[in-house]
């Protein structure tokens, strides 16, 4: 019976350490760049056949890396969402961002060495949206959808194809954002000082705020003319 046991715990050893190496390598180097190899080796591993064992291939790998950190993402911020309609909100446009920002900055701070999740999805958005849609689809993003929904009520007097436009762009500044912070992070053990201001993270909920909440100027309008189309554009971000 204890052979079994430590059988099966340096199994899950293994299969953490190679999904840890992998995000990583991913991270800093992109998903194209890096083989099976490089994980396996990376990961202290002999047998070039561990990533096929643990997970299929190396498509399924990033598949299972992204939707760890998908749903750790998505369960804080529905914790976030719950609290805020609990005490009667949202009531204002950064109470949702707020729900939005807090959770993707806390998984860039996960790690000991510095988060690697963001810059490993930003590279999948990128260069494999194939493999967003098939491994997340509509799962593991249900708190960023009623986030979307209550900005849509909040901000329902700019008109939809432009409010849909600057929520796309808001997940991709947010993406670049956090990437950029997490990989200051990653670098050094000291605090970086663009990052390390106690109003940083405030500044870029202001930012974010600034860009969906701006007054569309009379050119925008005359150019959106009377589109009212409430399709979502194609960038769907999964922060």
């Amino acid at each position: 019976m204890s052979t079994t046991k430590i059988r099966r715990s340096d199994g899950i050893e293994t299969r953490d350490k190679l999904k840890s190496v992998a995000r990583r390598l991913f991270a800093l180097h992109g998903v194209d760049s890096i083989s099976v190899k490089d994980i396996v080796l990376g990961a202290g591993q002999r047998n070039n056949a561990s990533v096929q064992y643990h997970f299929g291939s190396k498509e399924a790998l990033v598949g299972e890396l992204l939707i760890d950190g998908a749903r750790q993402v998505d369960q804080l911020r529905q914790v976030m969402i719950d609290r805020m309609v609990q005490d009667g909100g949202p009531r204002d446009v950064r109470e949702v961002l707020e729900a939005l920002v807090r959770p993707v900055n806390q998984i860039t701070e996960g790690e000991e060495q510095g988060g690697t999740y963001i810059r490993f999805l930003s590279d999948v958005q990128m260069n494999h949206r194939e493999l967003v849609r098939q491994y997340l689809g509509d799962r593991w993003n249900k708190g960023y959808r009623q986030c979307l929904d209550h900005l849509r009520g909040l901000l329902s007097h700019i008109p939809s194809p432009l409010l849909e436009q600057r929520m796309s762009m808001i997940g991709i500044y947010a993406n670049a954002i956090f990437a950029a912070k997490e990989a200051a992070r990653d670098a050094s053990p000291t605090p970086n000082r663009f990052w390390a201001p106690p109003y940083t993270i405030e500044n870029i909920i202001d930012s974010l705020q600034a860009v969906l909440e701006w007054t569309p100027s009379a050119a925008t309008l005359a150019l959106n003319g009377d589109r009212q189309s409430s399709e979502p554009l194609p960038w769907n971000s999964r922060l």
